[in-house]
């Protein structure tokens, strides 16, 4: 029953996608806006629904939303999703990226940004993205409420940006091991906001306290007083890439839009 459930799911986020009338769909979305630390990570995928066959939809049968999945379900759809999109869009914005620009206006450029590399090559194309429009954003779009559990090519999405930011945080652990950013990818947990008031913060760490996560940790009036652990200093930042990624490129290569320089 429960695989039934989970085909069901997917055919209804495909269903979504072909009742716009349109060949192809691009959607994008973002992993890590409300985390305390790590980079912001968008992704766009653009789907030629005229090409997704059989294997295709065998091979996607248990996409959805990535927030419903587990780290291994998500890791096994990826290879899925690059080999069935028609093109993949990763765009990162690095800790002090958000510092300086703000988390808002860094996940709506990173977002557009996304938009743009999957623009569809002069094809028709439906272009949809998660929660909100994106105002700088001169290519027409239109905001799906809830889309990564309502769209195919918004849930594509937000599987390539969580796999490319997760893989990314737990590349850089090692390097920041009292945070535990291997467990926590630099999201708030128990033992994360309990490491914060025991080290203070990493390099990694956003130091705007800008977004909601840090409000309700309460921490925005203790972090003038914080050390910043500086054991790795010297490492490089992330990168902010515009990278579009064509069909035929191994799964693995897109990880590297994320590694750090």
């Amino acid at each position: 029953m429960a695989a039934q459930r989970k085909k069901r799911t997917a055919a209804r986020l495909f269903r979504f996608d072909r009742s716009f009338g349109s060949r192809y769909v691009a959607g994008v979305d973002e992993a890590g806006r409300g985390s305390l630390a790590g980079p912001l990570v968008a992704a766009g995928v653009l789907i030629d629904l005229d090409r997704i066959g059989t294997r295709e939809r065998r091979a996607l049968a248990h996409l959805d939303d990535s927030k419903q999945k587990s780290a291994e379900e998500r890791e096994a759809l990826y290879p899925a999703v690059i080999r069935a999109a028609a093109c993949v869009s990763v765009a990162v914005r690095s800790v002090r990226a958000i510092d300086s620009e703000g988390l808002h206006v860094s996940n709506l450029s990173a977002l557009a940004d996304c938009m743009r590399a999957i623009a569809g090559g002069g094809e028709p194309t439906v272009r949809l993205v998660d929660g909100f429009r994106l105002p700088g954003c001169e290519l027409e779009h239109r905001n799906v409420v809830d889309g990564d559990a309502r769209s195919a090519a918004i849930a594509a999405a937000s599987v390539i940006a969580k796999v490319t930011r997760d893989r990314y945080m737990h590349r850089v652990a090692a390097l920041y091991p009292r945070w535990n950013f291997a467990g926590n990818v630099g999201y708030s947990t128990p033992e994360h906001r309990d490491a914060i008031r025991e080290h203070g913060i990493s390099p990694l760490h956003r130091r705007s306290f800008a977004s909601i996560a840090y409000t309700q940790l309460e921490l925005a009036g203790e972090a003038e007083g914080m050390a910043v652990d500086d054991a790795s200093e010297g490492v490089a930042d992330v990168i902010n890439i515009r990278a579009a990624v064509p069909p035929e490129a191994d799964a693995d290569d897109v990880e590297a839009v994320a590694r750090d320089a």
